[in-house]
């Protein structure tokens, strides 16, 4: 199998670097890289020309588009049976290519999402982030572990489709807004076998400040509802968990304020959540310190969903 890993930039060519040094270091050699600089004003192109001779690379400039119709310029591009599709700022473990291979073959795959992670040298911030976006107590661990791998609505940071199902249902219909889920809703409506592949995961090195973390959360409970437009039901009941986390922590500050007698259920009922994720988190990181961080981000990516989600209901509904 002949792999053409397609990756879209916008003003990361250090990322990019790192990305590429991991490819070079893959166990399987079976594949080329194509990289789509979409509009960027920090550029790539030097960094790309020194793994020439290292790597089948090519690179192409385009004027600002959106990383979904990069995707899709990169797949026209292509010359493998199988397309994978990276965000630029993760990074591959050495067997990525292999693994994924494997199950592609021994499932009879179409299409695969995999999960992120946070590898051991990443910050403290960033293994918080990762918790808050992989934990069961924050996403239910929809992002990358499930009982029914066909259940998984794959992320445009580590995922892939065949050849075949790129040119029989096309790319991505929407630049960047949810646009990985909407094209995961219509590869399996489409027939197509599209699942989780848990081990091939990818080392997500996230650059967020706090507050772009927050600004990211948002878009993605926004992305959420955008998702509802081209599939109705795309947003099933866990997609409102964020927003009913939201109101709750509201009702907190409602009831220290008004209703004093019903603020230590609330309490104990948040005590507890905030108790699973501090221990979780810092025992997965092996670090009290990520655990503690882990609280904020959580609470932060969970309200900054909901806050989303509610926001572009509201706009729909008053569009509709």
């Amino acid at each position: 199998m002949f792999f053409s890993v397609i990756i879209p930039i916008f003003n990361r060519p250090l990322e990019v670097f790192e990305l590429l040094t991991s490819l070079v270091d893959q166990s399987c050699k079976d594949f080329e890289v194509i990289l789509i600089e979409d509009g960027s004003t920090l550029k790539a192109d030097l960094v790309a020309s020194k793994f020439k001779s290292d790597l089948i690379i090519r690179y192409f400039f385009q004027e600002n588009q959106g990383q979904g119709f990069a995707r899709n310029f990169g797949m026209t591009q292509a010359k493998g049976d199988f397309f994978v599709i990276l965000d630029s700022d993760v990074i591959l473990p050495k067997d990525y290519l292999l693994v994924l291979e494997s199950a592609i073959i021994s499932r009879k795959l179409d299409a695969f999402g995999g999960p992120d992670a946070a590898a051991p040298d990443f910050s403290n911030l960033q293994k918080a982030m990762d918790f808050a976006m992989t934990s069961f107590w924050t996403t239910g661990g929809i992002r990358g572990k499930l009982k029914d791998p066909s259940k998984y609505q794959a992320r445009g940071f580590n995922m892939g489709v065949s050849r075949k199902v790129f040119e029989s249902l096309g790319g991505f219909v929407d630049p960047n807004r949810g646009e990985d889920i909407e094209w995961s809703i219509r590869i399996k409506e489409a027939g197509f076998k599209l699942e989780l592949v848990e081990e091939a995961y990818v080392y997500h090195k996230r650059k967020n400040t706090i507050k772009s973390f927050v600004k990211q959360a948002f878009s993605f409970g926004r992305n959420r509802v955008n998702v509802s437009r081209y599939h109705p039901k795309a947003i099933k009941l866990v997609h409102w968990m964020p927003t009913f986390f939201l109101i709750f922590l509201i009702s907190i500050s409602v009831n220290a304020l008004f209703f004093r007698v019903l603020i230590i259920p609330h309490l104990l009922i948040f005590g507890t959540w905030a108790a699973l994720v501090i221990y979780q988190a810092s025992w997965r990181y092996k670090s009290i310190l990520v655990g503690d961080l882990a609280l904020l981000t959580s609470i932060l990516q969970l309200s900054g969903y909901g806050l989303g989600f509610i926001y572009e209901l509201f706009k729909k509904g008053v569009k509709g």
